[in-house]
């Protein structure tokens, strides 16, 4: 784990979602091994209240559930949660917090992180939108899709508001579109691709 963290290289996992996204961030992290090898990020629509996703959430995984504070290194194997009424931002493998950016309306705190990540992270990025109002995210998509990225909504059947990973796959950039325990079991497959690619010797030219 050590030269992961040094490398910061590892993928990232950011899974976005507002009203009723509670359900699909459990259904999925039930899903997912706690030896990953991935950093999974949650940035959820709060702007009124704390958060409490990071004392909800360790009932569901193994793996660490951490509220995020300025400067906190970024590792696999954990679960991070966004803390409210933040924009959330990444550099030199740890995460920085900066006052929310759009107060009124819809929040857009999903597209700034993922924007970030594009930026600033070395390692695959995998965005997963799921259930939320409005479209936060989607302005993002197409621009993880080409820094190599992968992209997934939720089944807008297994959604409890479909409009936030409707609004995703309307922007032609969504690589799979799957129920909650399907995205878990594809991030575990590009997870274990990615792994054996970096384990993989170098070709002779």
């Amino acid at each position: 784990m050590t030269s992961k963290i040094a490398a910061k290289n590892f993928p990232i996992v950011c899974v976005g979602g507002s009203a009723g996204g509670l359900d699909a961030y459990v259904r999925l992290l039930k899903c997912l091994p706690a030896d990953i090898g991935v950093a999974v990020v949650i940035v959820n629509h709060i702007t009124l209240m704390p958060t409490r996703l990071h004392e909800v959430l360790p009932h569901f995984t193994s793996m660490p559930v951490e509220l995020i504070t300025e400067n906190l290194v970024i590792e696999p194997d954990h679960v991070f949660i966004i803390p409210s009424n933040r924009d959330l931002h990444v550099k030199d493998g740890v995460f920085h917090l900066k006052p929310i950016s759009k107060p009124r309306g819809w929040p857009d705190v999903i597209t700034v992180f993922l924007k970030s990540l594009t930026t600033y992270w070395d390692g695959k990025l995998i965005a997963v939108i799921v259930s939320g109002y409005d479209g936060d995210g989607a302005a993002a998509l197409c621009g993880i899709k080409e820094a190599g990225g992968i992209t997934l909504a939720q089944k807008l059947s297994t959604a409890s508001q479909p409009d936030m990973p409707e609004s995703a796959i309307r922007t032609g950039c969504i690589d799979f579109v799957l129920s909650p325990e399907d995205i878990a079991k594809e991030i575990v497959r590009i997870a274990q691709r990615e792994a054996s690619a970096a384990a993989a010797p170098p070709k002779e030219i």
